[in-house]
């Protein structure tokens, strides 16, 4: 696993599969993840909150419990911090380097973790690419 020191950026499915209790990520995973919320080094980007409203709204995810208490109930934990989508963050969204793909959450992830220097956690082989070619530290999760 990458250095502490920068702090990690929960993509949007490492968010809910860390929350979920989702057998998608390695022990290894989250034991990185809960050592960064140990140092209080884990953020957590708004559009998320968004991403997983749509998902849930089009019953592409099924929570055991209303979407605004599971989403506050996950940001309170321990260690956890929710990156605000700023001015900045959408600036950065708009023109990013090295030609990134149109999906607008996934631009201002991108963009959030670029900007706020953390490694992104994520699965997404598009974003992974980027993170291989220098434009955003990322991590397979």
């Amino acid at each position: 696993m990458s250095n502490l020191d920068r702090g990690i950026l929960l993509d949007t499915h490492t968010w809910i599969w860390l929350c979920t209790g989702s057998t998608e990520l390695s022990t290894d995973t989250i034991t990185y993840i809960n050592l960064a919320g140990s140092k209080g080094k884990v953020f957590v980007p708004a559009i998320s909150v968004w991403e997983l409203s749509m998902l849930v709204s089009k019953n592409r995810i099924t929570l055991t419990k209303p979407i605004n208490q599971w989403v506050k109930e996950s940001l309170a934990q321990p260690g956890v911090n929710l990156s605000l989508l700023t001015p900045e963050v959408a600036i950065e969204s708009s023109f990013l380097p090295g030609g990134f793909h149109g999906d607008p959450a996934d631009r201002m992830i991108v963009a959030t973790a670029r900007l706020n220097d953390l490694t992104l956690l994520t699965r997404d082989l598009k974003i992974l690419s980027y993170g291989e070619n220098g434009y955003v530290y990322c991590q397979k999760c």
